[in-house]
């Protein structure tokens, strides 16, 4: 790989790093409380309601941590706390073709039981010139399919075939755009589940490429800065991947999962670690892309939204750890007292140091 492609890289994620620790906490002020959303699903995928605090034990890198605040959320409870479904239609990383089909799959599912949606849903595009940011979330499907009619994503400038040099700069779009929806996100009320349409960016990894310890640090900064930012957004996130079976089974589709443990230490930071279905994972999302069917495949993503309509979506609350140093990785693990019931939640925070750790 040349040293002009690797400096280009470089140079942009320093500028992403910086984009992303905008609004984060300074390591001089850890962050007093986690708040965790979670939904419990039973060996089926099913979420499951009627559990009590007593049911859940959080692990803080292993260590059980004190649960200070509870609920069971949802409509059955009476609860005020918003929900909102965004969806993201990628035209970046997905061939004109596909987002043409992908659109088509989008208004299949906007205008299901007549366009009466359950929650409020909200539609942003991302195209070669940026992120144009979600619109008014609706209610009303048939609204939606007019604004999607209203907005046409064209051809692409960077397109799949400019080899590294176009992976690069797809790459740098993205997690540029998914970094300023995480902070246009960040002072709503309530949980918000993002479904980004697409297959995903390149991951930029392998043994051509070697990189210098500056590179590491950019990289480490980028994944600090926005995992925090999707965090304290209460985003989760999903990945759909609209090329579905023609994708299915390759190794682009499961090669994300080479770089799901979290990044301790900037020596181990690789630019794998900053991709769509990484970020979704760890959010406590899911990754999506077996299927050609993206419309059942939203539907999908949005079940975990229908826990609340069955107060089967938690939201737990723990005093983080103080750190011993700045940007400190820590291990989520929310265990639940019944077997066959798996939490679905953050994988975990970076932590910062106190003032009395850091003399």
């Amino acid at each position: 790989m040349t040293t002009s492609f690797l400096a280009s890289i470089c140079l942009s994620l320093a500028s992403l790093a910086a984009l992303a620790q905008q609004e984060t906490p300074p390591a001089a002020a850890p962050e007093p409380r986690i708040t965790l959303d979670v939904v419990a699903n039973d060996k089926s995928g099913k979420a499951v309601p009627g559990l009590q605090q007593q049911d859940f034990t959080i692990l803080d890198n292993k260590q059980p941590q004190k649960i200070l605040s509870f609920e069971a959320v949802g409509a059955a409870n009476g609860s005020g706390v918003p929900l909102e479904i965004i969806l993201i239609v990628d035209a970046v990383n997905t061939t004109f073709r596909s987002v043409a089909y992908e659109r088509g799959q989008l208004e299949q599912f906007l205008r299901r039981d007549g366009g009466r949606l359950a929650w409020p849903v909200s539609i942003g595009f991302f195209t070669d010139s940026g992120l144009q940011l979600p619109g008014t979330a609706e209610r009303d499907g048939n609204a939606l399919v007019s604004y999607l009619d209203q907005h046409e994503t064209g051809l692409r400038n960077v397109t799949r075939s400019q080899g590294f040099y176009g992976a690069a700069d797809r790459t740098q779009l993205s997690i540029k755009a998914l970094t300023q929806l995480a902070q246009y996100e960040q002072p709503k009320p309530g949980r918000k589940i993002v479904v980004w349409i697409s297959p995903g960016w390149p991951l930029l990894t392998g043994p051509a490429v070697q990189l210098t310890s500056k590179t590491e640090q950019e990289i480490f900064d980028t994944i600090v800065g926005l995992s925090t930012e999707l965090r304290q957004s209460r985003i989760t996130l999903y990945s759909v991947d609209p090329l579905g079976t023609s994708d299915a089974g390759s190794f682009r589709t499961f090669y994300y999962a080479e770089f799901l443990k979290g990044v301790t230490l900037p020596k181990h930071a690789v630019f794998g670690d900053l991709g769509l279905q990484v970020f979704a994972i760890h959010s406590g999302g899911r990754v999506l892309n077996s299927s050609n069917d993206v419309s059942s495949e939203i539907e999908t993503c949005i079940r975990d939204a229908s826990a609340y309509d069955a107060s089967a979506y938690y939201v737990l609350s723990f005093d983080a750890n103080p750190a011993d140093g700045p940007n400190e990785y820590h291990a989520i693990d929310v265990k639940i007292g019944q077997p066959q019931l798996k939490a679905q939640t953050q994988t975990g925070y970076y932590a910062q140091p106190t003032i009395a750790n850091r003399r």
